[in-house]
């Protein structure tokens, strides 16, 4: 059988050829191509940056969560802010402001 002259010299070799459409079929045509790997690696790096906003928010809680309890007038202080709730011989009054 007669190679075409117009292949490059390296392709005429079956060792060469056989590379060639090896990288061919892992660049494109695999399960793990390149593009899936980038998407792979992009979502990675997305998810490493929401873990880290995650961690910190669990350290802002935790330490939120030391001051509160370690102090009963800060939890008093909690409950009148965030939950609105009052002594009986309180009024409490909420005052929206306007934008």
């Amino acid at each position: 059988m007669r190679i075409p002259i117009s292949l490059p010299r390296f392709l005429r070799n079956f060792y060469g050829a056989s590379i060639a459409v090896f990288v061919v079929w892992m660049l494109f045509f695999d399960s793990n191509d390149v593009f899936t790997q980038y998407k792979a690696r992009k979502k990675l790096r997305d998810l490493q940056a929401e873990k880290a906003y995650y961690l910190e928010k669990i350290e802002e809680v935790r330490k939120d969560r030391e001051e509160l309890f370690g102090n009963p007038r800060q939890i008093e202080r909690f409950a009148r802010e965030d939950f609105l709730m009052k002594k009986k011989t309180e009024d409490v009054y909420i005052i929206k402001e306007e934008e």
